[in-house]
């Protein structure tokens, strides 16, 4: 349902921060009734011109065009009520509201001076329910699974009656089911005429939904495709990358397994584990998988105790432990990368160096040695091809590059055990190839890892066994002649 006249009209936009040419005369037109896919490399600018488009920040240069008016919005308040909504990756609901209150936010109608909260209730109910949203509405957001909270999220912008709406990542906590739920909305939002910019870094998306694809790198425009003129990802990948980068395959390693380095035995936790045993290997990968909402998050938490246990044991190279606290599951040598990086793995303000020192800053007579720490991050960002100065703010990097800094933060542990919750979640495919190295060299290192990944191509290229949970308990342990996507799918959706 696409129309001569373009909806919106990005031309020649530039944007420099100090050091830093983050936009240089980008153009971007979207149509009525399309899906046009915005893609990069994280670092490649499509923060930053969706933060130049919203108003968040100004542009040095450049113009912005929306329904054929010249438009320049200071805020992001501005460009909602022009008529342009943004579902972000990193979400901005408010985490002590519910469900109801997020989707009206700033929107409420009120009788007798009063808001009526029965009709805000219909509302979003009506808004949640065209994307299948089963939770309850009632309590707050922050209780939530991330995927939820990313359906309130989307929820929200269609509240908005927006014309043209951006998501950024919107499938990166989804399940398969949520997802296709997703993708069936966007056609009925496509049908009826509105414009949509889609940002992933997940090409088979890509390749299905998109009518048109722009593709960024280190901040300029490396062209604007229609979907007719991509034959396949290899050529999404070659305009995003500059060069082709290998799909995840399976890697024979040069030895197998070694001692057992971690065994669960019955944990059962007040986030709705229950009786859940496994066992991880000196040098093995044990993929974790289920729907979100199986309890696969809920069980490392647990195990590392960042949530309440209720029941079982833990035994860390034969001994068992009692893990009350991350702070004893350091101790105990467990590494953990979590699922929300923003919130619950990086402190935003403080620079890369003092994010990937902060388990143990390097001291010189009791005090911070801040060149040795800058030196010291340094050398682990370059190990993990990020090169950026120790010294710049981590809230400002790329989400690929913030999720280095969280793991240059263990390299310098003496930690057996690494559990990666979501590893590459909103995470670019070059990044993403180097992350999966990396994992693969600490196997071959002799750790043991538990990787909880939604991406299925991920759990089976990357995992020795894959353990499937299905409403807060393990239900299958599958070997690596066993793992397949039909076999994973089976022990996850089973009634």
């Amino acid at each position: 349902m696409t129309t001569d006249r373009p909806m919106l009209e990005i031309k020649k936009l530039s944007k420099s921060f100090p050091g830093v040419r983050a936009l240089h005369e980008v153009d971007l037109t979207a149509y009525p009734g399309e899906i046009h896919a915005l893609l990069g490399e994280n670092g490649a600018g499509k923060s930053t011109l969706l933060k130049t488009l919203f108003g968040v920040q100004q542009p040095d240069s450049g113009e912005v065009w929306f329904e054929g008016e010249r438009r320049s919005f200071s805020q992001p308040s501005d460009a909602l009520h022009a008529g342009l909504a943004m579902v972000h990756q990193e979400l901005s609901l408010v985490p002590q509201f519910t469900a109801v209150q997020n989707v009206v936010l700033g929107r409420e109608k009120a009788r007798a001076g009063f808001i009526d909260w029965r009709e805000a209730r219909e509302r979003a109910e009506k808004s949640l329910g065209r994307l299948g949203f089963d939770a309850r509405m009632d309590i707050p957001v922050r209780r939530l699974s991330v995927a939820q909270q990313q359906l309130v999220e989307i929820a929200r912008a269609l509240a908005v009656g927006a014309r043209l709406i951006i998501l950024d990542e919107p499938t990166a906590s989804l399940t398969t089911q949520e997802s296709e739920q997703l993708f069936a909305l966007l056609e009925r939002l496509r049908a009826e005429g509105r414009g949509i910019i889609y940002v992933s870094h997940r090409l088979a998306e890509v390749m299905a939904l998109s009518d048109r694809v722009t593709v960024l790198r280190d901040g300029t425009l490396v062209g604007t495709r229609t979907r007719a003129e991509i034959k396949n990802e290899t050529d999404l990948v070659k305009l995003m990358v500059g060069r082709n980068v290998d799909a995840i395959s399976r890697v024979e390693r040069s030895e197998g397994p070694g001692e057992e380095i971690l065994r669960i035995e019955g944990l059962s936790s007040a986030e709705g584990v229950a009786d859940c045993s496994l066992s991880v290997r000196r040098g093995e990968i044990v993929g974790l998988a289920g729907m979100v909402g199986a309890g696969r998050t809920e069980l490392v938490r647990g195990l590392i105790g960042a949530d309440r246990v209720t029941g079982g044991a833990v035994w860390i190279r034969g001994e068992r432990v009692h893990i009350g606290s991350p702070a004893d599951a350091v101790k105990a040598g467990i590494a953990f990368l979590p699922e929300d990086r923003k919130h619950q793995g990086l402190v935003l303000h403080m620079s890369a160096a003092s994010n990937a020192t902060l388990i143990k800053p390097p001291r010189r007579r009791g005090l911070l040695d801040r060149r040795a720490q800058r030196e010291q991050t340094r050398a682990l960002l370059t190990q993990l091809n990020a090169d950026i100065d120790p010294g710049y703010p981590v809230g400002k990097l790329s989400g690929g590059t913030q999720q280095k800094v969280v793991l240059a933060r263990w390299l310098k542990t003496a930690s057996d055990i690494f559990i990666f919750d979501e590893p590459t979640r909103g995470v670019d495919v070059g990044a993403k190839g180097e992350i999966h190295a990396l994992i693969r060299e600490l196997a071959e290192e002799g750790k043991a890892i538990v990787m909880v990944s939604s991406d299925l191509p991920e759990v089976i290229g990357m995992s020795d066994r894959v353990v499937v949970m299905r409403r807060g308990r393990i239900v299958a342990e599958l070997s690596r002649s066993q793992i397949s996507e039909e076999a994973i799918v089976h022990h996850a959706a089973a009634s």
